[in-house]
């Protein structure tokens, strides 16, 4: 296995055709060691969605290099994506959505009804098994897209701004939640927000991106990440207003 788990270089990515296409990302290269939480953070459509894509495997036109743990994207079956939107299937119930994975790799129905149960059991949810996305809370129906992915026991967990569309409170609880699980399965993620709050206390690697076509402006290695009482230090505080102070450079540099 590679020292960088995940590893990108020199990546460039563009979307529409011929003439008409616009550069996305732009020499883009960032590291990041197993185990680790990586935070991506950057002006709006500086191309943070597109890297996940293309680090997931949906986007496969793209130059440069993308190795997770030695592998391309296309070769690595140990990656789970979790979107903005949740990706839940609304006809779908709690637990045919959580489910749907091991189904998909068709695995033996005894097993997959075990792993489903641990996995919902876990995350306080099996008593919502047999309701539907509709009838679920937002904080809720996010923890079914999580238990949806762990249930396949990545390797590595990408999340596209999974916590934008809570409500304060129950955004702390998901950060306080994904750190839990980090805890247990010390899982390799890699999470975009536009939260910078968020981005603190969750990125121990924090890599602020430019405006379109978007690059890796800077890395920072945020020692504060994941501690308890995090939010109450002065450290704390001066990197937010060191990242706050970053991205107002960033999106003036790209008018």
């Amino acid at each position: 296995m590679t020292e960088n788990f995940l590893e990108i270089t020199s990546l460039g990515a563009d979307y529409g055709e011929n003439n008409t296409k616009t550069q996305v990302l732009n020499n883009v290269s960032l590291n990041l060691a197993k185990s680790k939480i990586g935070v991506l953070i950057g002006p709006s459509g500086c191309g943070k969605s597109t890297l996940l894509n293309i680090i997931a495997g949906l986007k496969k036109e793209f130059q440069g290099t993308v190795l997770i743990d030695g592998k391309a994207p296309a070769y690595y079956p140990h990656t789970a994506l979790i979107l903005q939107d949740y990706g839940l299937l609304p006809w779908k119930t709690v637990w045919e959505n959580v489910i749907l994975g091991l189904k998909i790799k068709k695995m033996p129905q005894a097993i997959i009804a075990d792993k489903a149960k641990q996995i919902l059991d876990q995350l306080g949810l099996y008593k919502l098994a047999s309701r539907y996305p509709s009838q679920l809370s937002g904080g809720q129906r996010q923890r079914i897209a999580i238990a949806r992915s762990l249930v396949l026991e990545p390797q590595l967990l990408l999340m596209d701004e999974p916590f934008s569309s809570l409500d304060a409170l129950t955004r702390e609880e998901m950060q306080q939640l994904l750190l839990e699980i980090w805890q247990k399965t010390k899982l390799t993620i890699l999470l975009v927000t536009h939260n910078i709050e968020e981005a603190v206390y969750l990125g121990q690697d924090i890599f602020l991106m430019t405006a379109l076509p978007g690059a890796v402006k800077e890395k920072l290695c945020n020692k504060i990440a994941s501690g308890k009482g995090a939010r109450e230090t002065a450290e704390f505080l001066e990197l937010v207003n060191y990242i706050r102070s970053s991205l107002h450079e960033v999106q003036n540099d790209g008018f």
